[in-house]
């Protein structure tokens, strides 16, 4: 009996020791958690201010390089102020009349650049202008079959050229009623722009003329043009002081006239409204006025 107490009472001693045991070894495990968790707080604030240390000897580094480059830069500017003033010094050799020669070139540079850039207004006005002709005309004879008239801007010039084969009869320089409509919508676009002065060019092919009191292609063609600023003047009352005639013949082809279209396509009549100098001018002042 005795022994049996000893031996339970062995091990209720055991027992609690083993207990104590657990409870030590818990709470030194969390006193380890936290002291490793402040060991690698600690390394990593160490890290981290060893970065900055370093960015700062960097920023530092820096500071120094900019500071001697500024350094050289203020020393070259010294130098170029230094041979500025003895160039300027070296200047004082040059005569009052001379210094005078050369502000006026200056002044001439200055006034070919300011004339230059009206030019360049005034062409793109022109140019403007022209466009608007075109379209006004392109609007008048728009039921016109494009085959038998054709209006183009070349070279500053506007071109109206309309076949023959609307406006005569082979070998004829009397206009056609049928014309009279095509023309009539042109002089009314061309009444509207009194200024624009124009020439008028009768064309042919190459093959020889045989009509009665028509010597060649020449007289066809300048008897052609006058036709029409006859009708021009007469029927829709133009100012004949506008108008030019004249007659190329054959000798401005637009197709080789080796064939029955190319023959047709050189038999033609052109309105040509060339730039004029004096108007050219009067839209070179319109900028300088309007500054």
């Amino acid at each position: 009996m005795n022994a049996r107490l000893i031996i339970g009472a062995a091990l209720l001693l055991v027992g609690t020791a083993s207990c104590v045991s657990k409870k030590k070894l818990a709470a030194e495990q969390v006193k380890y958690a936290e002291l490793n968790s402040f060991y690698t707080q600690v390394q990593t604030d160490l890290k981290t201010c060893r970065d900055s240390q370093d960015a700062a000897a960097r920023r530092r580094s820096q500071l120094e390089s900019d500071l001697e480059a500024t350094r050289q830069q203020l020393a070259a500017a010294k130098e170029s102020n230094t041979l500025m003033v003895n160039q300027l010094q070296s200047l004082s050799v040059i005569t009052a009349s001379q210094a005078e020669s050369i502000r006026k070139s200056l002044e001439n540079i200055n006034g070919k650049d300011a004339l230059i850039q009206d030019l360049n207004r005034a062409i793109q006005r022109k140019d403007s202008l022209n466009m608007a002709l075109v379209m006004n005309l392109k609007s008048a004879l728009a039921d016109v079959n494009d085959q038998d008239i054709e209006i183009k801007v070349e070279k500053s010039a506007i071109f109206i050229s309309i076949s023959d084969k609307l406006l005569f009869k082979s070998g004829s320089y009397e206009v056609s009623p049928a014309a009279m409509t095509v023309l009539g919508k042109v002089a009314q676009v061309l009444n509207s722009k009194p200024d624009i002065d124009f020439l008028v060019e009768g064309h042919t092919d190459n093959v020889p003329i045989s009509s009665a009191g028509i010597q060649d292609n020449w007289d066809l063609s300048t008897k052609r043009a006058t036709s029409v600023v006859r009708i021009l003047q007469k029927q829709f009352s133009i100012d004949p002081k506008r108008m030019t005639a004249g007659g190329r013949g054959e000798y401005l082809p637009l197709q080789a006239n080796d064939s029955p279209a190319g023959r047709a396509a050189n038999r033609r009549t052109r309105i040509v409204i060339l730039p004029q100098l004096d108007q050219f001018f009067k839209l070179l002042e319109t900028p300088q006025g309007n500054k």
